[in-house]
């Protein structure tokens, strides 16, 4: 940690730049030497934006007693105000001392106003602003700082990180059906999963009100003017069942948990609030978030998605109960299930993750279920700790790789090629789902209005990677790989999930192409996303007779195949449209690329088409494409 000051001539301000604050050496715990009386105004000071912080000069200006430290400055050093007022500025903090005698001493001497700026950088990366103005009023110096977080200007390593962690957490609410909230000075701050569970987009108003309390039905309002009574620097939690009336008139139960903190003189500072959909019937009304995703793992029993496993709030997919030979409504979460692991060193790193000291979990282990050594399985599993606002989550896969494993044995001892592609198939799991992520962010970024559209999409994706896997795990080829197998259970998955039993899909496929896993994968995605763009919009009137979506695949010449993709709907007003400022394609495109392809636009009289050729085989692996592409 150091310090820099300049004096901006032209601005008439002095500017300092803190590197690399640490909080143990701006903090040093000191007697109180000054009892300290009630601050004028307090209750206006709080809710005012800036903080406002109060010294008392002593010693002709020579040191200062802190009257007041205004909650910004408190939460960032997590600390009472109870520990800091009343004590002198050089001894509870020699570092801000050094940083403002000088000015202090001015203001105090002259009366006038001093104008401060104060950067905070984190790895030479500016992680906040203070503009600071230095007032003297009866005597009392007032400093009044306006913090600002610098992310318009240049996001940190940090923030980025931050990022990551708010999608990770998001999921997490998709698949536990959990939101939550913050109110600080009145304002409210609601995660992603409160929208999930009340069914609509955000709105410039939500941070004004409880948008949950309004929703709440006559017979349980009781419940909420309980709740707003009972809060108090003595009863300062509340748990509680209400129910609330969606803006689509669904009614849901919701298990809710407050939490709230106070100040010495007994006013709410800020409170948290936590909500989880436990309506039994939730899925009768609408597709969640968790349902299709969920189901979307279900369709690989050797595949388990684990939210939350080192919380109480778990949830699991259906595979990881397929996995341990336990059913779900007998299993009893506990980390007891480690000690049924073989190797020791395995165990110490998990416990070490529960206990905070490590934050991932990376490895392959022996399993025996339910600790017979005769039933032993081979687990891969990843498990990443992290924390968003002020809660710590947790998201972790567990596969099943046994029968791989004992494929890979028998390859190695037969063929040192077949042996390098069955080892890239254990990490296929995760590049996918890489992939997905991918996916995801593009979407929110550009359709963040339109949650429904993104969780199409995402479904058929999500239901082809799982087909894959499936027969993956399945076949002892994974090079030469029967492509109009796929195609058949791929239009039957498309068909069911869009409720386009009204569409006839029509594909001819020669029976001869046989394509490797790094080839079918992205061309798969291909034909989704052309199937769900004909499906959504080629068809705008129901009524419409003989609609049809025709695909044809089949070789041109030698080694090169082409993909022909049509549908008979209203075809595009301006391809040039398309190309320009549309995702989907630049999602084809992408995938396009990475099979070492080429794409046009066919020139049709009805309808929409489209024709890629690629050849049969190329060099790179999926994963390599796959990350390239989508990180362009």
């Amino acid at each position: 940690m150091y310090v820099e000051k300049h004096y901006r001539e032209l601005e008439k301000i002095e500017e300092v730049r803190i590197h690399n604050p640490n909080p143990d050496e701006i903090y040093h715990k000191s007697p109180q030497v000054q009892k300290p009386e009630k601050t004028r105004l307090s209750n206006v000071m709080r809710h005012v934006p800036s903080d406002i912080n109060i010294f008392l000069p002593i010693d002709g200006g020579e040191d200062y007693i802190i009257e007041r430290i205004g909650w910004n400055m408190l939460e960032r050093m997590n600390l009472p105000l109870k520990d800091v007022e009343g004590r002198k500025l050089s001894q509870i903090s020699p570092f801000y001392y050094d940083i403002l005698k000088d000015s202090f001493k001015e203001v105090y001497e002259t009366g006038n106003l001093k104008s401060m700026r104060i950067f905070y950088y984190i790895s030479d990366k500016i992680k906040t602003l203070a503009n600071i103005n230095i007032v003297l009023d009866e005597g009392e110096i007032y400093v009044i700082s306006d913090l600002k977080n610098t992310s318009e200007y240049l996001k940190s390593e940090e923030e980025k990180k931050q990022e990551e962690d708010e999608t990770k957490a998001n999921l997490i609410e998709y698949f536990s059906q959990t939101g939550s909230y913050y109110k600080t000075r009145n304002e409210f701050t609601w995660t992603q999963g409160i929208y999930n569970i009340i069914n609509r987009s955000k709105e410039p108003s939500d941070s004004y009100y409880n948008i949950i309390f309004d929703l709440v039905i006559p017979e349980d309002r009781p419940l909420v003017e309980e709740l707003l009574e009972t809060m108090s620097p003595e009863t300062d939690t509340y748990e509680n069942i209400i129910r609330i009336k969606t803006p689509r008139g669904h009614i849901k139960y919701l298990d809710t948990y407050l939490y709230s903190k106070f100040d010495e003189n007994g006013n709410e500072i800020s409170h948290y609030g936590l909500f989880k959909d436990i309506s039994v019937d939730s899925h009768k009304h609408m597709t969640r978030p968790v349902d299709f995703m969920l189901n979307g793992f279900n369709h690989n029993s050797k595949l388990s998605l684990l939210v939350e496993p080192l919380s109480k709030r778990y949830e699991f997919s259906e595979g990881f109960y397929k996995i341990i030979e336990v059913p779900k409504e007998e299993y009893h979460h506990s980390v007891g299930i480690i000690e049924n692991i073989v190797e020791e060193d395995i165990k110490n790193e998990l416990y070490k993750l529960i206990n905070s000291e490590i934050e991932e979990v990376n490895c392959v282990f022996t399993f025996n279920v339910h600790g017979n050594e005769n039933n032993q399985k081979i687990c891969e599993l990843f498990i990443e700790r992290f924390k968003y606002g002020k809660k710590n989550h947790s998201i972790g896969f567990l596969t099943d790789i046994t029968i791989a494993r004992q494929k890979q044995k028998e390859l190695m001892e037969s063929n040192a090629t077949k042996n390098i592609l069955i080892k890239e198939v254990h990490h296929r799991v995760k590049n996918n789902l890489q992939v997905l992520s991918s996916f995801l962010n593009l979407e929110r970024r550009a359709y963040g209005n339109n949650p429904n559209d993104i969780l199409d999409n995402m479904q058929a994706r999500l239901s082809s990677l799982a087909l894959l896997h499936e027969k993956t795990y399945n076949t002892e080829d994974f090079i030469n790989i029967n492509l109009a197998d796929y195609m058949t259970d791929q239009d039957s998955t498309l068909h069911s999930l869009f409720g386009a039993k009204d569409i006839n899909f029509v594909s001819e496929v020669n029976p001869n192409i046989h394509l490797s896993m790094d080839v079918i994968t992205p061309l798969l995605l291909i034909v989704d996303e052309l199937t769900m763009n004909a499906i959504k919009h080629a068809f705008p009137d129901p009524d419409m007779p003989n609609k049809t979506i025709y695909k044809k695949i089949d070789y041109i010449e030698g080694p090169i195949c082409e993909l022909i993709l049509k549908d008979n709907g209203i075809g595009l007003e301006s391809p040039e449209s398309l190309i320009n400022h549309n995702l989907g394609w630049e999602i084809i495109n992408n995938l396009t690329k990475q099979i070492s392809g080429e794409i046009e636009i066919l020139d049709c009289e009805v309808g929409t088409g489209f024709r890629i050729i690629f050849p049969e085989n190329f060099d790179h692996t999926l994963g390599y494409h796959l990350n390239r592409g989508m990180n362009k």
